[in-house]
């Protein structure tokens, strides 16, 4: 069994012969061919080694397009920022949407069109052509909490729910149209699996949540199926009071923060939903001893059941010592779903 069989396997609820390997690696990955930065989220070549290299180092199952989350915005024309050694920077004093009235005006970028979308793209159809039978393809856009806030700027959407709630409707129904047609080119180029990172959603309550991201989350989720794809979510920080709606979406992977006990979305999501993560990447990856790593995927194993992968609770922190890694790496390679 293979790594593609094995994660399509696990998803479908048939047995593998190991849990799924799923970190997150961005940083990580592009220090590992000595990269910078800047190159790792300009230049699909460089982001496709980095994810080849790690992968096969550490046996991952899959790679992944990740790199920002500015791909979508700077197509639209927001002001962004590069630097040679840290993410791409949103420049939110320029939100392209500061005035909310530009919004009818503006179009959906061609995926592509030569911009940073395309160029993920390219990423994608590299990896069908070096490991497409082997790893799953892991494509990637923006949730419409995270993509609002990118092109309105956090703290004006955030005011915006209260203020202006049919312009919020407005702008989502935008997004969603965004993120569906640049998941269409990604599928199409050889993603199986579309992850959509919604971070800014974990800082509304559940009434927000209910009312404005769970329906357009929804849709996205339900557009991606239909194109033939699988979904991992993933919300960074802290999502307790939102699991129970997370849960409600059919996702095929919820990746979760170490901000939120994975034996609590376990209850509120019920047995059949797959988690993926959780143990602090900070504390524990990068800070603790294989030792701490093991005992702490252990636990989270332990609290997620068989419906589980293995992976931290976000990006595998740069300066992580390749021996914690190696441990969490080693838990998966020995140990079966239900083991």
């Amino acid at each position: 069994m293979n790594s593609r069989e094995r994660v399509l396997a696990h998803l479908a609820g048939q047995p593998v012969d190991r849990l799924p390997l799923m970190p997150i690696t961005m940083h990580f990955a592009c220090a590992g061919i000595g990269a910078k930065y800047r190159d790792y989220c300009t230049d699909y070549r460089v982001l496709v080694a980095g994810q080849l290299r790690i992968a096969e180092q550490y046996g991952f199952d899959y790679v992944n397009t990740m790199s920002d989350p500015a791909r979508e915005a700077a197509d639209c024309g927001a002001a962004v920022q590069f630097f040679d050694e840290q993410p791409v920077a949103i420049l939110e004093d320029q939100a392209l949407l500061a005035d909310k009235t530009k919004l009818a005006a503006l179009k959906i970028p061609d995926p592509l069109g030569g911009g940073r979308m395309h160029n993920g793209i390219k990423a994608i159809a590299l990896f069908k052509e070096k490991v497409g039978r082997d790893k799953i393809i892991e494509g990637w856009l923006e949730g419409p909490v995270a993509e609002g806030a990118d092109l309105r700027g956090i703290n004006t959407l955030m005011l915006d729910f209260d203020d202006d709630p049919a312009f919020v409707r407005d702008l989502f129904e935008f997004i969603v149209e965004l993120e569906l047609r640049f998941a269409r080119e990604q599928i199409r180029a050889g993603a199986e699996v579309i992850g959509v990172g919604d971070a800014a959603a974990s800082l509304v309550g559940p009434r927000i949540y209910q009312e404005f991201a769970f329906p357009y989350e929804q849709r996205l989720v339900d557009g991606i199926h239909a194109l033939g794809a699988k979904v991992r979510l993933h919300i960074c920080g802290n999502t307790r009071k939102i699991l129970e709606g997370m849960g409600r979406l059919g996702c095929d992977i919820v990746d979760l923060d170490s901000l939120s006990p994975l034996a609590e979305a376990r209850q509120q999501m019920g047995p059949r939903q797959v988690l993926l993560g959780n143990l602090n990447p900070v504390t524990v990856l990068m800070n603790g001893t294989p030792e701490l790593v093991n005992a702490s995927i252990a636990e989270c194993h332990r609290q997620a059941g068989a419906r589980f992968i293995v992976g931290a609770g976000c990006e595998v922190p740069r300066a992580t010592p390749p021996e914690n890694l190696r441990a969490l790496c080693e838990y998966a390679r020995t140990h079966a779903p239900g083991a």
